[in-house]
């Protein structure tokens, strides 16, 4: 697994550098293809209700009473050309608000359908979600900025449209977060609260609260999703179906297009379809590969929170595996049959592709191509994976061996509960050598990473013991100095992540209105694999109070 930068992280395009940044949002400029290219919906008013032949609706966000910037990702600021200064611009707030629309913003909510839990939900579409247009820039090419929680669309159904700040705070933050772990996600620019208070029933018990209001301005190329070619697809709207799918291409994959750029339908045919396909199938399995490598779990992976740029979108109820649990899903609705599962996701992700493959089907028309290309996401996700172990066991090349030592690794850490970040960063730290027997080796790699010593029985340690000789001896025959082995397992092993009782932690300070622990979080995430002395405490073990709480070991699809 390489540990360079994806190749199609926007701020590494080859677009020109601009020499004077923005010192305000007011010279950003929109370019909105997306709704310049596809038909919008007719009917103007904002009501809930279905639209059809349409990609999209224009709807204007919600105005809020006291808008305040709790946080922003000064990475993403940069991103979008602007200086260290837009954010201190009374303005920024407002539009980051959804208060004030810029010109030539022409917000919009998006069309789609999805799979909920395996299950056809029908429309969806951007239900809280209010995008304001894309930003052309100097810097990372054409972004679309979005707003979650801004207020009503026609998708909405029968919710308000509005976010809290919990759950903006875990948004914000998670989005950055996964980024300087190196994994494709969407990214956050700002948070801020709203000043008004909504209605919640956090599990679905009936036990209404009244919690702050927060949005959050996310930002990607494109926010359409395997579930923006369910909808046309599953209403046989091939003629929809066909736009959105020449839209997508030639505008985020156009190298697929012999480096023309663009195209009309009657120059896109099932070849270019396919390989379109076969792109979205090998960057979603990479992803999931990621996701698996630093134990992170979505929580929702429905049809309609795919991305079709093999990127991490909406984070609801997520979180990191604390002890070694691939049966683990921190989504309550999903606790009976837990098909979000940890273990589960590359699988979901392949039922999830083959959805979008039916989707597209129209536009190829051949099954026997259509199921091959499906059916290679198995070993794409396969050779990922174990580039991503190799690289955690510091192994280097794959050699006959490497598989079944690994398993063991896997089934070691079920044992006894064990967890998976501090494991694998203390193996990468611990400085094994001949000198060191074999309970200094328990002590250095296991102590840390045990949550309930008590439990481990002789026969686990004998197991370890086993293991740990395995690995030591297969790492040694690397001829890789200890330094340099430990420095590349450590770049491949994150010391924090965003453990949902570190920001649990945070959303409870700043519900009194404290809102430093987002910017500590914030900071922290951005370098996750250096060791950052003083920091400790955010690489511990999760404390036993955390076992149970809700927003620690619980979460709800719940805004």
């Amino acid at each position: 697994m390489s540990q360079a930068s994806d190749s199609r992280d926007p701020v590494h395009s080859d677009a020109p550098v601009q020499a004077d940044p923005l010192s305000s949002v007011t010279g950003w400029r929109f370019t909105n293809p997306f709704t310049e290219s596809l038909p919008g919906d007719a009917n103007e008013h904002n009501g809930r209700r279905q639209v059809h032949g349409a990609a999209y609706s224009f709807v204007s966000p919600a105005k809020v009473d006291e808008p305040r910037l709790v946080a922003h990702s000064r990475e993403v600021a940069e991103m979008l050309d602007l200086g260290s200064e837009a954010a201190s611009d009374p303005l920024f707030v407002e539009v980051m608000a959804g208060n004030h629309v810029l010109e030539g913003s022409e917000p919009f909510a998006m069309a789609y359908a999805g799979h909920q839990f395996g299950n056809w939900a029908g429309q969806l579409g951007d239900g809280r979600a209010i995008s304001l247009g894309e930003v052309s820039t100097h810097l990372a090419g054409t972004q679309m900025l979005q707003l979650k929680g801004a207020g009503p669309t026609p998708y909405s159904r029968t919710a308000d449209g509005l976010a809290v700040l919990r759950s903006s705070i875990r948004e914000f933050l998670c989005s950055e977060a996964m980024h300087h772990l190196r994994i494709p996600t969407t990214r956050a620019l700002s948070l801020v609260t709203t000043g008004e208070y909504v209605a919640r029933d956090m599990f679905y018990d009936g036990n209404v609260q009244m919690e702050p209001g927060a949005i959050v301005c996310r930002v990607s190329p494109t926010f359409v999703r395997f579930g923006s070619f369910e909808l046309p697809a599953s209403r046989h709207d091939v003629g929809l179906l066909r736009k959105i799918a020449v839209h997508t291409i030639t505008q985020h994959f156009p190298h697929l297009l012999d480096g023309s750029g663009s195209a009309s339908p009657a120059q896109i045919g099932p070849d270019q379809y396919l390989a379109w396909f076969v792109e979205v199938r090998d960057r979603t399995a990479r992803l999931m590969a990621e996701w698996m490598r630093v134990g992170f779990v979505h929580g929702v992976m429905n049809t309609d929170n795919m991305s079709i740029l093999g990127e991490t979108i909406d984070y609801g109820p997520y979180g990191w595996i604390d002890d070694f649990d691939p049966n683990w899903t921190p989504n309550t609705t999903d606790f009976s049959h837990r098909r979000y599962r940890f273990a589960q996701q590359p699988q979901v992700a392949h039922w999830n592709l083959m959805q979008f493959a039916n989707a597209i089907f129209p536009l190829v028309d051949d099954v026997e191509r259509v199921t091959a290309a499906l059916d290679g996401y198995v070993d794409v996700y396969q050779s990922h994976w174990r580039s991503a172990v190799q690289a955690k066991l510091g192994l280097g090349e794959e050699l006959p061996g490497d598989a079944e030592l690994a398993d063991t690794c896997f089934s070691l850490l079920q044992r006894v509960e064990t967890d998976m970040t501090i494991f694998f960063r203390a193996l990468g730290s611990a400085a094994l050598d001949a000198a060191i027997g074999e309970s200094r080796a328990i002590a250095d790699v296991m102590g840390p990473a045990i949550y309930r010593p008590e439990e481990w029985s002789r026969d686990d340690v004998e197991a370890t013991v086993s293991w740990i000789e395995l690995w030591h001896e297969r790492v040694s025959s690397t001829g890789r100095e200890p330094a340099e082995r430990r420095a590349s397992m450590n770049a491949s092993n994150p010391k924090f992540v965003l453990r949902n009782h570190l920001a649990q932690v945070a959303i409870d300070k700043a519900h009194e209105g404290d809102f430093s622990e987002v910017e500590r979080l914030l900071e922290l995430v951005r370098h996750p694999y250096d060791e950052q002395p003083g920091m400790d405490e955010y690489a511990s073990k999760r404390p036993e109070w955390a076992r149970t709480r809700a927003g620690c070991s619980t979460l709800s699809c719940s805004s």
